[in-house]
């Protein structure tokens, strides 16, 4: 996208005035999916939070792992990729359909511009299914009803909701959503979670600025939470080994791994 809208995101209609969450994590990653405003304070929040960056990288690392992991290990089949954001390298359905090319992808964002992007750019396996909502996080029910249209219900999904609830302000609220979404899936689906945190064990001190200056001059608002409240997200479920931690440290490629404040895990519905 750079500077020219490409004629799918022009007719999305993007609102370039101001600073996106999908566009400036696109821009963090190494994608092309953004624009000078998104470029402008993703380079300031870089300056004064520089393990952003790595942040990012880690979580789309996690993204990867975890995926792979679940397709490979336990046999999951079928996964509804929350507030997915803009395509970049190694998206869910590459890396499910990579090792189950039967696998069924459904991508969920409530920015017109992503899905409109994504439905450009994204093709799945001849076998599988990749499908596209716009819908938001906090109509559970919806989201679950749309994606119904395309994943069995009858069989477990992987939850995905990676950098998500960080944009539901309010603590109660994203516990609801967690729980309802949760309550709609079988025995045997999988929540795979990550979190933005301000614990500063794990270098989340920073967080505090870095969110204060994105919610004065970027969209949506958005929080970072202490593990334990985080942790409260997986009550109910059985965590997968090692359990809550920086998503760098989730079953890590490279065993010398450095924390990110950004908390991960993967957890089973009994």
């Amino acid at each position: 996208m750079s500077d020219q809208d490409s004629a799918t995101a022009g007719a999305a209609r993007p609102d370039t005035s101001v600073a996106h969450n999908a566009r400036v994590w696109n821009f963090w990653i190494g994608g092309d999916a953004h624009y000078e405003v998104d470029r402008r304070v993703g380079e300031q929040i870089a300056g004064m939070f520089p393990v952003i960056r790595d942040v990012a990288r880690a979580d789309r690392d996690f993204l990867v792992r975890a995926v792979r992991h679940l397709a490979a290990e336990r046999g999951i089949r079928q996964f509804l990729d929350l507030g997915a954001g803009l395509p970049a390298a190694e998206n869910t359905h590459e890396i499910a359909q990579r090792v189950a090319p039967e696998s069924r992808i459904v991508y969920v964002d409530n920015d017109p511009v992503v899905p409109a992007h994504a439905r450009a750019l994204l093709t799945g396996s001849p076998e599988g299914v990749v499908e596209y909502v716009d819908a938001d996080v906090r109509d559970p029910d919806a989201v679950v009803r749309r994606a119904a249209k395309t994943l069995d219900p009858g069989r477990p999904v992987a939850v995905l909701m990676l950098g998500i609830l960080n944009f539901v302000l309010d603590g109660a609220e994203a516990q609801e959503i967690v729980r309802r979404i949760m309550a709609a899936v079988p025995s045997g689906s999988v929540l795979v979670l990550t979190h933005p945190t301000f614990d500063a064990e794990v270098g989340g001190a920073g967080n505090v600025t870095a969110m204060e200056f994105w919610n004065a001059h970027a969209t949506p608002p958005v929080t970072g939470r202490g593990r334990a409240e985080i942790a409260s997200f997986l009550d109910g479920l059985k965590p997968v080994e090692p359990g809550l931690v920086p998503c760098s440290q989730w079953r890590p490629d490279a065993a010398d791994a450095l924390p990110v404040p950004q908390f991960g895990a993967v957890a089973v519905k009994p």
